[in-house]
């Protein structure tokens, strides 16, 4: 199968430069677009009121420092970034907006294999719910 435009999605974590590469190659075998996206946390679905703070100035902190990370990790490849995509809220719906928008035909996203990996991990929402395919990188820590 062939794909045309790759999306990567990335935690900004410690692994994230290893998986970028891991799609460049990827991208690079099949001459396919390449894209990022991060999904941060939209704070205000999880503000409880017991605190008082200006989540619209943290979220646009949040949502800049995020672009620059994307950019920088993009910077760092041999392979052009189509795109660097920043969103706010839930990581699967978010990503299906995009694939939509976008036309993505790949998604790939790594899974930790730790003890918070099966606990806390993303993917298994993914699998179920990608309405393309997604290659899952392990990670190991």
């Amino acid at each position: 199968m062939s794909y045309k435009h790759i999306v990567v999605a990335l935690d900004l974590g410690d692994h994230s430069e290893y998986l970028a590469n891991r799609a460049v190659k990827l991208a690079k075998a099949l001459n396919a677009e390449l894209s990022f996206i991060h999904i941060d946390v939209n704070y205000s679905e999880v503000y409880t009121g017991l605190i008082e703070v200006n989540l619209v100035d943290s979220q646009t902190a949040t949502t800049k420092l995020s672009t620059q990370k994307l950019q920088d990790l993009s910077d760092k490849l041999d392979y052009p970034v189509s795109n660097t995509l920043v969103g706010r809220g839930d990581l699967v719906e978010e990503l299906s907006d995009a694939i939509k928008e976008r036309g993505f035909d790949l998604v790939v996203c790594g899974h930790h294999h730790d003890f918070w990996g099966k606990l806390l991990s993303n993917t298994r929402h993914m699998i179920h719910d990608m309405p393309i395919d997604l290659l899952v990188v392990p990670l190991q820590d």
